[in-house]
């Protein structure tokens, strides 16, 4: 018995993705394939937690078989993550499975199933694990009244995106405001040190990379090692909050499981604005950093009490 359905998969975010490109970065983008159906988020260049913020709508899938095992057992979503090249093809980067929640067109749109929540889904490279996606899937039957019984996408709209669904509300994480400060990094320029010998320009990109490279911030770059004392170099990595106030401060959901990590690469300066890539960490997880501003109103009211 052939069923006619409509899959939307909710293509959030991706973090700790596989450095595909020489700069230690890469310009990710994601393929979702569903029974003879695929579809492609955008390309978002030099980042390793791409943010897609994207729904991607399959229209009229039809899948064959009784209605209580296409709810119970649906056929798996295959996304793969891939890497774009400026030329010659793009870089396979790692591949993971996901299964989408399933509505019939007898069903009611509303809690708990629905709408879906994001989740967290390893991507493996092989036998290795290669990252994370953050997305949600669900597939809708489509009845006797066509797709208009389908539940409205309710999200925002960014004209600058023109086609580019993002993902609707309900399902997109609450965000927040953050600032993010890097304040020293003395170990790792003193070790620096002893990796490049005397001369040697290094400089620190430092990025809450949700949202590609605008989501990184720069250091200082200091001259020749042999000229600088440690002492000023332990001073070197103090002016993102100077030097980049509105890149430095980041919208992140307020769940803090949802955050990006924060990826520091090390780069050594060259000639005529090139750089090499000489080591880069990765912090998984903010959670012991975040600081929160007291609340105000509950100070006020225990002066006054």
């Amino acid at each position: 018995e052939k069923q006619v359905f409509q899959l939307r998969a909710h293509m959030y975010q991706a973090r700790s993705l596989f450095a595909a490109d020489s700069s230690g970065l890469s310009d990710p983008f994601a393929r979702v394939f569903f029974i003879s159906q695929s579809q492609c988020t955008e390309v978002l260049n030099e980042t390793l937690c791409p943010t897609w913020d994207q729904l991607l709508v399959f229209d009229n899938v039809e899948l064959y078989g009784e209605a209580h095992e296409m709810r119970d057992d649906p056929p798996i979503i295959v996304i793969e993550i891939y890497d774009q090249d400026t030329v010659g093809k793009a870089d396979f980067m790692g591949r993971t499975f996901a299964k989408p929640v399933v509505k019939m067109s007898d069903e009611q749109y509303c809690p708990p199933r629905f709408p879906p929540q994001l989740e967290y889904y390893q991507i493996y490279r092989g036998n290795a694990t290669a990252g994370d996606l953050l997305a949600a899937f669900e597939l809708l039957q489509i009845g006797p009244g066509g797709k208009s019984d389908l539940p409205p996408i309710d999200g925002p709209t960014d004209m600058d995106r023109g086609p580019i669904l993002p993902v609707p509300l309900g399902i997109r994480p609450v965000l927040s405001r953050y600032r993010v400060e890097v304040t020293a990094l003395e170990h790792l320029v003193s070790m620096w040190g002893m990796a490049w010998g005397r001369r040697a320009s290094p400089r620190v990109l430092e990025g809450q990379e949700g949202s590609g490279s605008q989501g990184s911030v720069y250091s200082g770059q200091i001259g020749n090692w042999a000229a600088v004392s440690l002492k000023k170099a332990r001073n070197w990595i103090t002016l993102f909050r100077d030097r980049h106030p509105s890149r430095a401060a980041q919208d992140l959901p307020e769940n803090e499981l949802l955050h990006p990590p924060l990826n520091i690469r090390v780069v050594d300066c060259r000639a005529f604005g090139r750089y090499t890539l000489v080591g880069s960490h990765t912090v998984s997880s903010l959670r012991k950093f975040i600081y929160r501003p007291p609340d105000r109103k509950a100070q006020h009211w225990n002066m006054a009490g």
